[in-house]
């Protein structure tokens, strides 16, 4: 084993076992067994050392979104994706904390890897006619759901006793983002109201997306630009 390996196995387990999510570099050159220099050398500063760190944890928890086909279905591939999400973070509380702290200066590139999978997968849900938003705005809010509760039960376990919360949060955000077609219809949706405006607003986001994903069209480059911003308009309206 390497000595920056070795630095990242000593800090995974001390982070682990910190009552406050945070460790010294000294205790973990201590652990390690290596001076001061070798683990700047490795990672630059304390930051750039915890960053390595949570992306050494997260990564085998995007390994298996990496894996995913564009002949799954994306819907379920979102709700699996928000589930893995949420036991990452319980499984990992001091790592999770972390990687979402506002003292973290540059994100951890796996939670940039992350947001930029669940884009893919809703762009692929809006290919399909399944989103009522565009893809970006989409990734925006379930990211931040998806985030927010699982911050608040690894972080308020007392003020969140029943786990189960995050599914009850899923479903009412994917409620949000997707159409009735694919997750069935929301209480709020009637005959004569949002139903049409619903249709409209995934229809355009389907739109945008295939716009997006075409090599050539019939429009200059200009013209293209200005019907994707009409479409977002149109999907983001609902």
């Amino acid at each position: 084993m390497s000595a920056r390996e070795r630095i990242l196995e000593v800090t995974a387990a001390l982070l682990a076992e910190s009552p406050n999510g945070d460790v010294s570099t000294r205790a973990v050159c201590e652990a390690a067994q290596v001076g001061a220099p070798a683990l700047y050398r490795n990672f630059g500063d304390k930051e750039g050392l915890l960053s390595a760190v949570v992306d050494h944890g997260f990564d085998k928890y995007l390994a298996t979104k990496r894996r995913y086909g564009t002949g799954a279905d994306p819907i379920e591939d979102l709700r699996n994706g928000w589930d893995s999400h949420v036991d990452f973070a319980l499984w990992n509380p001091n790592r999770y904390r972390l990687m979402n702290s506002p003292a973290m200066r540059t994100p951890p590139g796996a939670a940039l890897e992350s947001h930029r999978i669940l884009e893919r997968d809703l762009e692929r849900a809006a290919a399909q006619g399944k989103l009522r938003l565009a893809p970006e705005l989409a990734a925006q809010v379930v990211m931040s759901a998806n985030v927010g509760v699982a911050l608040m039960l690894v972080s308020r376990p007392v003020t969140f006793p029943d786990r189960d919360i995050f599914r009850r949060v899923r479903d009412v955000v994917h409620a949000a983002v997707f159409t009735p077609a694919a997750t069935g219809p929301r209480p709020s949706d009637d005959a004569t109201g949002t139903a049409d405006g619903t249709e409209v607003a995934s229809t355009a986001a389907r739109l945008s997306t295939l716009l997006r994903r075409s090599r050539g069209s019939a429009l200059s480059t200009a013209e293209a630009a200005l019907m994707t911003e009409w479409l977002d308009r149109l999907s983001n309206a609902s």
